[in-house]
């Protein structure tokens, strides 16, 4: 199984993640706990220059982020899933098409086109939205930001908005959980839903 988490940053998705993947390891699963960007030396290098570097046009961006999950799927993701085990990835494409698509006005077709290209149609199983309004999750980010973080909350909006459309697009694998609950609790129905 191939499970993915989206969100806003904040929203609580890395935690999610990690929560769900100990759960999956406990019950004997294989798991392979990923991220995005990130995964493999070229991802964490994507991540680095993304995130923490200086300005990046938007088109560049998403061909950076697409390269990246490109390496990421063909090292990581397929390879774990072909041997049968569970990967668990905090983002994964859905965040292209929410952030440089919607975010930064590239076009969600074009952005969600290429990078179902690059990852030769791989779709997850299932998506857990991690949902919260951008103004709790730019508190919850706190002071120090990242390239992303910075934009500002206009962005975040757009993001928030993309990421409802996609959920109502792809109701077969979206499951949206309200991020503002307790960690626990969340972390309970997203066990459940698996189940």
């Amino acid at each position: 199984m191939f499970v993915t988490f989206e969100g806003l940053d904040g929203c609580g998705k890395t935690t999610q993640a990690r929560l769900l993947a100990h759960a999956l390891e406990e019950d004997g699963v294989d798991v392979v706990a990923t991220r995005e960007p990130g995964g493999t030396p070229l991802g964490e290098a994507v991540r680095d220059l993304v995130l923490h570097g200086a300005h990046v046009a938007p088109w560049a961006e998403a061909a950076l982020y697409a390269a990246a999950r490109a390496q990421h799927v063909e090292e990581l993701i397929r390879p774990a899933l072909a041997r049968g085990a569970t990967v668990v990835c905090d983002r994964y494409l859905d965040s292209s098409v929410a952030y440089q698509g919607a975010g930064r006005g590239l076009g969600v077709e074009e952005v969600l086109a290429l990078n179902l290209t690059v990852v030769g149609g791989l779709v997850p199983d299932r998506t857990f939205l991690v949902e919260i309004d951008p103004e709790t999750a730019s508190a919850r980010v706190g002071g120090v930001r990242d390239r992303i973080e910075r934009a500002g909350t206009d962005l975040w909006a757009r993001v928030e908005e993309a990421y409802r459309a996609l959920a109502e697009r792809y109701p077969e694998r979206y499951v949206v959980v309200d991020g503002r609950r307790p960690v626990p609790e969340i972390a309970a129905e997203i066990r459940d839903n698996l189940r």
